[in-house]
């Protein structure tokens, strides 16, 4: 079956044309820009938020206006590559600069669970085949799935780092195991499930299934190690904290 001509990245490109295939959308570089503008002008006093909100643009550009935008039309496990940069790079990076009163003012820490669980239905919700079709053949879907993740991943990140540390640490490794787990549904399915890449891995090298396998392995390793890494770190200022009591 072909992949959908409606594609936002537009058609899947050829390993000699892959470098040529920037996405300059005019809109999508303008709210960019606009948002690089209205975080340069953060109080002079917030240097680490203003700094981790630039470097969320600045992957967002990588994700949406660098060759791998069409890269993703043509292999399954760019995709996956595209949505981890998204949910567990961009989105903490994200949430890390919102102000935390007005995290607090939404009470968010208190929300938690129930971000964990939304954020996980909606990322299962969008690497269903049928799902995921709909969203490579049209231009509105295909932003509703973007945002949705990016949205609820950044709200998640913003309740785990101003949770408990017991709370977040236990979310981020729930996120960790959930991760985990589709990863090892990719890796491990009997058949291709993506159709809209079963004609495009061919020109990389790859057949459909080990196209898909890729990818599982990278949802299944590479994609939890930023939640393991925070939940490192939070367990280690726990234990850090309860030292310094005990002194």
């Amino acid at each position: 079956m072909p992949v959908p001509v409606m594609s936002y990245c537009g058609p899947p490109p050829l390993p000699a044309d892959l470098m040529g295939r920037w996405n300059l959308e005019p809109l999508l570089i303008a709210i960019l820009a606009l948002a690089t503008l209205a975080v340069s002008l953060l109080p002079q006093h917030q240097p680490r938020q203003r700094a981790s909100a630039l470097a969320g643009i600045g992957l967002l550009a990588i994700i949406f206006i660098s060759p791998l935008c069409a890269l993703t039309v043509a292999l399954f496990s760019a995709r996956v590559v595209h949505h981890v940069l998204l949910v567990a790079l961009a989105a903490p990076l994200l949430a890390f600069a919102l102000p935390k009163r007005l995290v607090a003012g939404w009470a968010l820490p208190k929300l938690l669970s129930p971000l964990l669980v939304l954020h996980t239905l909606i990322f299962w919700l969008w690497h269903a085949p049928d799902a995921y079709a709909l969203a490579l053949s049209s231009t509105p879907v295909y932003w509703a799935m973007q945002l949705s993740l990016l949205l609820s991943a950044t709200l998640f990140w913003a309740a785990a780092l101003g949770a408990s540390p017991a709370r977040a640490i236990a979310a981020l490794l729930a996120m960790t195991l959930q991760m985990g787990l589709l990863g090892a549904l990719l890796v491990f399915a009997g058949q291709p499930l993506y159709w809209p890449h079963f004609a495009t891995t061919a020109a990389f090298g790859l057949e459909p299934r080990a196209d898909q396998q890729l990818a599982g392995l990278i949802m299944w390793v590479p994609a939890s190690l930023p939640y393991l890494l925070v939940a490192v770190l939070r367990l280690s200022a726990w234990l850090r904290q309860a030292e310094v009591r005990q002194a």
